[in-house]
């Protein structure tokens, strides 16, 4: 089971994260393209960050809406969707080449990724813009009981899927993820991330606010670096050498 966080959120002299502690815990690192978050140079420089702590590297494309922080719905048509797509994952691309590795996957962000777990339209657009590239690139999708369906979609499209589950944020029933407006949808308790890490990598569960527990097929755990507590949990982890 991989430990995956989106990094690289920081752009010109606002800074958000605290990517140089959390990196050497990871084994994936989702990095902003430029469009939610990001700029060249915090591209470039958390590239090198990846490197020289033996991680994989992701595209996390968004809508543009730097403002917004790309969690807002944005409204375009499927070609526009495609283009702002190959934009952000090329320009990662191209940093990695010139540091000498890739780009291994890509995990929509926010609103992007939302509309792709709800929208089939959206997730076929994503999956045939990355199957149209001279390289080969996983999608990063949340594990979820529709997984057979995905899987299927994406298969088709020679698309192989990556299914992750989120240790600091709540569950609703059914798999859902809790909306942000709703209380401790996003957790702060270190302890109660810690076990759920620890749940999710031996068990392929999660609990639902109502206490329902939920089987699913997972391969990365998401944390958010922006949490301390994710943070404080993630260490633990890293030390209990589980």
């Amino acid at each position: 089971m991989k430990i995956n966080c989106d990094l690289g959120e920081s752009f010109g002299s606002w800074c958000k994260g605290q990517d140089e502690l959390v990196m050497p815990l990871i084994d994936q690192a989702n990095i902003a393209c430029g469009f939610h978050a990001g700029d060249p140079q915090i591209m470039e420089n958390t590239v090198k960050l990846a490197i020289e702590n033996n991680v994989e590297i992701g595209a996390h494309p968004g809508y543009p809406d730097l403002i917004g922080f790309g969690r807002r719905p944005y409204a375009c048509d499927l070609l526009e969707l495609r283009s702002i797509l190959l934009y952000q994952i090329g320009a990662l691309q191209a940093m990695c080449s010139s540091s000498g590795t890739k780009v291994s996957y890509v995990k929509p962000h926010g609103a992007l990724y939302h509309s792709m777990m709800k929208n089939e339209e959206v997730m076929k657009c994503i999956l045939q813009t990355l199957s149209s590239l001279p390289f080969d690139l996983s999608l990063m999708v949340q594990a979820s009981t529709e997984y057979c369906k995905h899987i299927d979609i994406a298969s088709r499209l020679g698309v192989k899927l990556i299914f992750e589950a989120f240790a600091d944020r709540s569950y609703v029933d059914h798999n859902n993820l809790a909306g942000r407006d709703i209380p401790n949808a996003v957790k702060h308790d270190s302890d109660e991330i810690f076990l759920n890490i620890k749940n999710m990598k031996e068990n392929r569960q999660v609990v639902s606010i109502s206490g329902e527990i939920i089987d699913m097929k997972m391969d990365t755990i998401c944390l958010h670096g922006d949490n301390e507590s994710s943070l404080l949990a993630l260490d633990k982890f890293h030390r209990a050498g589980l």
